[in-house]
């Protein structure tokens, strides 16, 4: 399959990007959503909190539950979203959806503390 990177979006402020939260978190657990047939409710610790966030990944790989256990970068300022009767309290940082790809995880290179700040 070839593959063609999107055109670069304009350019933003630093003042922009610094609007982002995103940090680290360890996925605890992974639930299906009633009624629903892509989204997944994460349980995900932030080292001084837990959070409940909604991700469409149901269909994105053959056993959702895999990614338990798991470190991940989460969006963590975002007002909270109903989905399907659930509440997501933050978003996963995924790459690859957006350009039709199968999503994977943006991680860490090695194990650090929940809750570290992206940037």
């Amino acid at each position: 399959m070839t593959f063609t990177p999107a055109p670069i979006k304009p350019l933003i402020e630093m003042a922009d990007l610094e609007k982002l939260d995103i940090r680290v978190g360890t996925i605890l657990s992974v639930e299906e959503v009633a009624n629903s047939d892509n989204l997944m409710r994460l349980r995900v610790s932030f080292g001084d909190h837990e959070r409940r966030i909604i991700a469409g990944i149901k269909q994105e790989r053959a056993d959702a539950k895999e990614i338990e256990g798991k470190q991940a970068l989460f969006v963590v300022n975002l007002p909270p979203r109903r989905m399907r009767g659930a509440v997501s309290e933050g978003m996963l940082f995924d790459i690859g959806y957006a350009d039709g790809l199968r999503p994977v995880l943006a991680v860490t290179e090695t194990t650090t503390k929940d809750g570290a700040r992206a940037g």
